[in-house]
Formats: structure tokens, sequence, C-alpha cells
């Protein structure tokens, strides 16, 4: 956009440019027109058609002028125009780049995260992992208790028997 804005810049001042040489061709075409109408006025021949013509011719040239002026001074804003949008591009660029850096920052940030969250999920599986084999260990060793206790009350009811047949 900035180059975009800087080459339309360009034209247009070129084109203001040739309108300045054009204005001053013109105004020196008046000043000539002016000049030989003087010639004119001084001579006594001259008839009042061509004083008339001169005038005209004048008056033209004027009109052209006063056309010309409105032009250069419609370029004239419209490259201010142009400037302006130039500078609040400048600044729009600049807070683009400020808002990219920090968006950046952001997308770190988030990947750190991201790589705890992973982290996390990993730890919670390998504690379920641990906590169910601690289920399993516990429920073996239930049945291993439940078998000794049973071998005990065996073994005392035996050793009561016994007892009471010595």
């Amino acid at each position: 956009d900035r180059d975009t804005d800087k080459k339309r810049i360009e034209e247009l001042m070129e084109e203001n440019m040739v309108l300045e040489i054009a204005q001053k061709q013109s105004m020196n075409e008046s000043a000539h027109l002016g000049w030989e109408l003087e010639q004119l006025s001084k001579s006594t021949d001259l008839a009042d058609s061509e004083k008339s013509f001169v005038f005209e011719l004048n008056e033209c040239a004027s009109s052209r002028i006063l056309k010309l002026e409105k032009d250069n001074q419609s370029l004239q804003n419209t490259i201010q125009e142009l400037r302006d949008a130039s500078l609040t591009s400048r600044e729009s660029s600049l807070k683009f780049v400020e808002l990219e850096k920090e968006n950046q920052q952001l997308s770190k940030k988030i990947e750190k995260l991201q790589n705890q969250i992973e982290k996390e999920k990993q730890s919670n599986q390998d504690l379920e992992t641990l906590s169910e084999e601690l289920i399993k260990d516990k429920e073996q060793l239930q049945v291993v208790m439940e078998t000794l206790k049973a071998d005990k009350d065996r073994e005392i009811k035996d050793l009561k028997q016994e007892n009471d047949h010595l």
C-alpha cells in the first residue's frame, strides 16, 4: 500500500509540474496577448472587431489560467491526502508489527502451557497405572491374608483337638 501510495504521489507530483508548466505557458501567452492587445490598441488602424477578438482571446486565456489553477489546487489537495494516508498507513504498519510480536510471544506461552498439560496428562496416566497395580497387589495380599487366617484357624483347631485328645 505504501509503495502504491508513493507511486501515486510521484505521478501526481509529475502531473502537478506539467500543470504548473502549462500554467506558466498560459500566463506567458496571456502576457503576450496582453502585449499584442496594447500594440494593437496603439495602432489607430485597428478595427473594433479586432479589439473584441483580442479581448476574447485574453479572456479565454484568463479562464484557462483559472481552470489550471483550480486543477493545480485540486492536485495539491490530493497529494496532501495521500501523504496523510501514507502516514496513517505507516502508523498502522507499526501497530501491526507490535501486534505480531505480541502474538508470537503469546504463541510461545501457549506452546509452553500445552507442553505442561501433556506432561501432567502423562503423569496422571502413570499415577493411574500405579494405582491399578497397587489395587491388584492389595487384592492379592487380602487373598493371601485370608488364606493364612484360614490356615491359622485350622491349625488352632487342630492343636485344640490334639490338646483335648492328650
